[in-house]
């Protein structure tokens, strides 16, 4: 480079960018398109704050990875240049195929499309436009390349991806209780074997960690208004593509359209790079103009939908850990038809049950802790640590969402 590149962040100060090939993929339209994606959604309906983007996440996540190579180095892992670069390459990339409101979308715009696929598509797109020099990264990525700790570092439990989120997105919503020692754990991470551990003395900063990602998704990710709002949209977009694909036509972005009227396949997108491309120019800005479009839209479950989400009137919830039997669900759909007076098969579009679930520590896919002795353990039985054990176990909350009131057509 012909300067040294410099960011500032407001989670770790000024960052830097180590070389001419991660700025260039930094400076790409696909990577500049994160900067229009919101990092947590919708959760700016319940915390303000949270207006941070994915772009910012994934340079936080690239300069969490340089300390980590860094330390990692210092206690003699070898790692060569273009692992190092490769790495970095692999954690900035991890999220590029988000699509706008990263989850959500992919149960609507996009069904049943993972994002780590499409990262993972998009990823080779920018090999072949870059000649080649991601393939590593790609190795890594996939978890194909022979050094294993490298993959583990971009997805695992105990990933870099997680360290940075937890962090970013304590700061920018202000829940506190999401706090991490991200510094103390990098400065604990060693490789044995080739596989990612913790050393001992470490361990309860992974206790704190694992509880604090916990917390985290039930006071921000999975909190209720969040999950009414995100219901909303998904219902909202599913309305859209059913009377686009039934004819109508929409004042919207073209690529908005073009996936409105179209069923798209993972095989789909394998199959045909400009339907890649073509994903890759959608962002936050295709739905919220969309929604200021259909907020006046003569379908009144556009229009309503529409002026809710622009005016935060969003969907009642309620949230309980027993699932609603049958009888409790057909009782709440009845008053909820009363109240509304809309037709029984739009329903849906305004009343919606589910399931979240959350879990603390999974334990198929360990945090591994490397003792005194140098022996290699599960963290959750490491060391007296119950917290854990009871984290090991799925949580699961069962909701019922409706709207308040509508304005129906004469």
């Amino acid at each position: 480079m012909k300067s040294q590149k410099i960011l500032n962040d407001p989670v770790y100060g000024f960052i830097t960018i180590p070389s001419e090939l991660i700025f260039a993929i930094i400076d790409h339209p696909y990577f500049q398109r994160l900067r229009r994606i919101r990092q947590l959604g919708l959760t700016d309906f319940v915390y303000p704050g949270a207006l941070h983007t994915r772009f910012h996440h994934a340079i936080g996540a690239m300069h969490l990875m340089s300390i980590t190579l860094d330390n990692l180095r210092i206690k003699g892992t070898e790692i060569t240049e273009e692992e190092y670069e490769a790495a970095l390459l692999a954690i900035l990339l991890h999220d590029i195929g988000h699509g706008p409101f990263s989850h959500a979308l992919e149960y609507s715009l996009l069904e049943g499309i993972h994002h780590e696929e499409l990262s993972l598509l998009t990823i080779e797109l920018l090999n072949e436009e870059f000649a080649g020099q991601l393939t590593l990264a790609i190795q890594i990525f996939k978890n194909q390349y022979r050094k294993k700790f490298l993959h583990q570092l971009v997805s695992s439990q105990l990933d870099i991806d997680r360290l940075d989120y937890l962090q970013r997105d304590c700061f920018f919503t202000g829940v506190s209780e999401g706090t991490i020692g991200a510094d103390r754990i990098i400065k604990m991470m060693a490789v044995k074997d080739d596989q990612l551990v913790i050393e001992e003395k470490g361990i309860y900063s992974i206790e704190n960690f694992l509880s604090a990602r916990r917390l985290m998704y039930w006071q921000v990710y999975l909190h209720k208004t969040t999950v009414s709002a995100e219901k909303m949209l998904i219902n909202l977009i599913q309305r859209a593509k059913q009377l686009a694909q039934a004819g109508r036509k929409f004042y919207v972005t073209e690529e908005m359209a073009y996936f409105m009227n179209q069923e798209v396949s993972l095989a789909d997108f394998k199959a045909d790079k400009n339907l890649l491309r073509k994903f890759l120019q959608l962002d936050d800005f295709d739905i919220w103009g969309a929604i200021k479009l259909w907020k006046n839209d003569p379908d009144y479950v556009l229009q309503n939908i529409s002026q809710m989400f622009l005016t935060r009137r969003l969907f009642k919830i309620n949230l309980v850990n027993e699932p609603f039997s049958t009888a409790e669900i057909e009782q709440l759909r009845s008053k909820a038809l009363k109240k509304l007076q809309v037709p029984e098969e739009d329903l849906d579009y305004f009343f919606s049950t589910g399931t979240i679930s959350n879990y603390g520590y999974l334990e198929k896919d360990r945090i591994s802790i490397l003792t005194k002795k140098g022996e290699v353990v599960d963290v959750a039985t490491a060391a007296d640590l119950p917290n854990i054990k009871i984290m090991s176990k799925m949580v699961e909350k069962h909701y019922v969402c409706v709207a308040k009131s509508l304005i129906l057509p004469y």
